[in-house]
């Protein structure tokens, strides 16, 4: 049993972190064929609502949940964060650069484990496991320092965007040890319909250039719905296994990854001690333990399919 449930976490973390990887190549390269972010987030979140659905009707997903008032009010909540979330991550973005917000970011999972013992009813991590996230925090401090445009400022948007991303992980922890759903799908249904509303309104602006996009792009963006269907269903998937601090965790691993990818494929800007202090991170994420609960809680009767 204990070995069947370590096969399932490895299989959502490992299926989390290969999507992210994989999906933020294919961002990068789809807002170079079609320059209009929010169309492309759009498109991924309404694109995999409607695949999701389309599946069920046809027999390829056994159990989704029914659309439900109740269910909608307590998913609601999930959508307006992860809006606002991406609303103060490109107004930090604007006032200071990524390696600053970068070590914002990497501070995030000393603040949920606090979280965690407040709310979700975990112990406080262990002296290896507080090392582990001060280490963490310490890699991405060295990354960040080696950059020439390494600018401290635009406390005000990532002091705003660090509340909001931690009410992220910790409100959809507690939603998948909370809500009763027939199935994880049922999740990816939800959180992505309901997120794809307000970003209808938000890409305004693009309509331009979305009508000059040629085939070939709009291919490109139809490509990353795919993979952000595949991303949702394992972000789910692993958030109800393991717990916000982990999940956290795993996100700033892959926000490591996806820098020495950038770093190879497209800038060479990087110095080889800012390589080396982004695998100094890696190490450190490498020896974090989760804490565990602080008493059994009963476990909700949900089919993760």
């Amino acid at each position: 049993m204990a070995s069947a449930s370590a096969t399932k976490t490895a299989w959502a973390v490992s299926g989390y972190m290969l999507c992210s990887a994989t999906l933020l190549i294919g961002n990068k390269y789809a807002v170079h064929k079609v320059a209009a972010p929010s169309f492309i987030l759009w498109a991924q979140l309404f694109g995999t609502a409607v695949a999701v659905k389309a599946a069920h009707l046809l027999g390829l997903i056994s159990h989704l949940d029914a659309i439900e008032p109740t269910k909608v009010r307590v998913f609601m909540p999930v959508a307006l964060i992860f809006c606002a979330t991406i609303f103060t991550n490109i107004k930090s973005l604007e006032h200071a650069n990524v390696e600053t917000f970068m070590i914002f970011r990497f501070s995030t999972p000393l603040c949920v484990s606090v979280c965690d013992y407040l709310f979700l009813g975990r112990h406080l991590p262990s002296s290896r496991s507080w090392l582990s996230l001060l280490a963490l925090l310490v890699g991405a401090v060295g990354y960040g320092t080696t950059d020439s445009a390494f600018v401290v400022k635009g406390y005000l948007f990532c002091g705003l965007w660090y509340f909001i991303f931690c009410c992220d992980q910790v409100y959809l922890k507690h939603v998948t040890s909370t809500v009763k759903m027939e199935s994880n799908w049922g999740r990816v249904l939800y959180s992505n319909l309901l997120a794809s509303i307000p970003l209808f309104f938000m890409m305004g602006s693009e309509v331009e250039t979305i009508r000059n996009a040629t085939p070939e792009a709009l291919m490109v963006v139809m490509v990353t719905v795919v993979l952000g269907t595949a991303m949702s269903y394992y972000a789910w998937l692993a958030r109800s296994l393991v717990s916000a601090t982990l999940f956290t965790i795993l996100g700033n691993v892959c926000k490591v990854v996806s820098i020495g990818i950038n770093v190879s494929l497209w800038d060479k800007h990087a110095s080889p001690f800012g390589i080396a202090c982004l695998l100094f991170s890696l190490g450190a994420a490498y020896f974090y333990k989760q804490a565990p609960l602080r008493e059994k809680q009963s476990e909700l009767p949900t089919v993760n399919k």
